[in-house]
């Protein structure tokens, strides 16, 4: 039988990818800054630190990213293995740290929101990623994101779909 091939990814940076689900089973999704664009819109996401676990560089990343303290979130799935993305060519090119990466590989983490709508604090780290801050459906999110993250996020859409329900 032959062995499923697999993706070489060294050369995609790591990352970590949050989704997280308030009360309702709705999912918070953020504008990147200074963005007016309809396709601007992404789950909060960033890099692991070398030496860093996944799920540590998440709830960091989190926090960092929306103000959302570790203790107002109780993890409650992940995504096995990696999920990738290519940059295209105008983002590979752009003069940014992005230059060394063809892209990013993630690992995503579902948490349960146990705070309040006070607690997301985009300004809460500076510079802010986010100007915006939003729930949704978790699958209209694909539809919000930009074409070359979509095919993340409808995986992320299908693994993450049975916490869409209110609990």
């Amino acid at each position: 039988m032959a062995g499923k091939k697999t993706r070489k990814l060294d050369r995609h940076r790591p990352n970590a990818g949050m989704v997280v689900f308030n009360r309702d089973g709705k999912v918070l999704l953020c504008r990147r800054c200074g963005s007016s664009n309809a396709r601007s819109w992404q789950f909060p996401q960033g890099g692991i630190d070398a030496g860093e676990k996944p799920l540590a560089a998440a709830k960091r990343e989190l926090h960092e990213e929306t103000g959302i303290p570790p203790d107002k979130v109780k993890k409650i799935g992940k995504i096995k293995g990696w999920l990738a993305y290519d940059f295209p060519d105008d983002v590979r090119h752009a003069p940014t740290k992005r230059q060394r990466w063809d892209g990013q590989k993630q690992r995503w983490f579902a948490f349960r929101f146990l705070g309040e709508d006070k607690d997301i604090n985009l300004e809460a780290h500076q510079p802010p990623e986010f100007d915006r801050w939003e729930w949704v459906d978790l699958n209209k999110a694909p539809q919000k994101v930009v074409a070359w993250k979509r095919h993340v996020y409808e995986q992320v859409v299908k693994a993450f779909s049975r916490f869409a329900i209110k609990p």
